[in-house]
């Protein structure tokens, strides 16, 4: 069982990752990376609900009828991200107007939705608690690394903190939609290349 958990947990990380190998989630891509703090506020956010979904559903999946399943997803899937909302607006009402409406936008995150049908619908809660552990991770990191780039050539700053100084000549295009697929593409490519080798 620790081997099969830790293949789990390991695979969406590489060879499985949701967004350079089934390219999934990549709204969020556009939507959130121009800014570091955001990106990773949003990546906790998808973690926690993805981790619970599949681990809730996986509870309930032999009691579910199947003419009502992606149905019973979407709940399970709407309540953990009301409660992130919920919490983002107690604790970071400053973050939470800055994401908007993109923080109600993980219920139709494909990589969440993907997991509970992919793992959690056929998979004891344990593992399934851990596969969406690994897939939101996966998420993250990639995220994350965008976002970083993003804010440092588009604003030169990361988490608000000038790194350049006067002297850089910030890249507007990086804080624009078609940075966020510029650098997402750039991602791919490297990993892509890495793994042809």
């Amino acid at each position: 069982m620790p081997s099969k958990a830790i293949k789990t947990f390991i695979t969406p990380l590489g060879k499985e990752n949701p967004v350079f190998v089934q390219i999934l989630g990549i709204c969020s891509t556009l939507a959130v990376t121009n800014k570091f703090e955001n990106t990773l506020v949003m990546v906790i956010g998808v973690i926690f609900t993805t981790t619970l979904s599949s681990f809730t559903f996986s509870l309930l999946r032999k009691i579910i009828p199947s003419r009502i399943r992606m149905m019973v997803e979407t709940l399970i899937i709407a309540t953990f991200v009301i409660i992130v909302d919920i919490a983002l607006r107690a604790y970071m009402p400053e973050v939470w107007q800055q994401l908007g409406p993109y923080v109600g936008l993980i219920i139709t995150n494909c990589i969440v939705m993907g997991r509970l049908e992919a793992f959690a619908s056929s998979n004891p809660p344990g593992l399934s608690l851990i596969d969406g552990l690994g897939s939101g991770i996966g998420y993250a990191y990639v995220l994350l690394i965008i976002a970083f780039f993003r804010e440092l050539l588009g604003s030169g700053t990361i988490w608000g903190i000038s790194v350049f100084g006067d002297w850089w000549t910030n890249w507007a295009i990086m804080i624009m939609p078609p940075g966020a697929f510029f650098m997402l593409a750039i991602f791919i490519w490297v990993v892509k290349g890495r793994a042809a080798e």
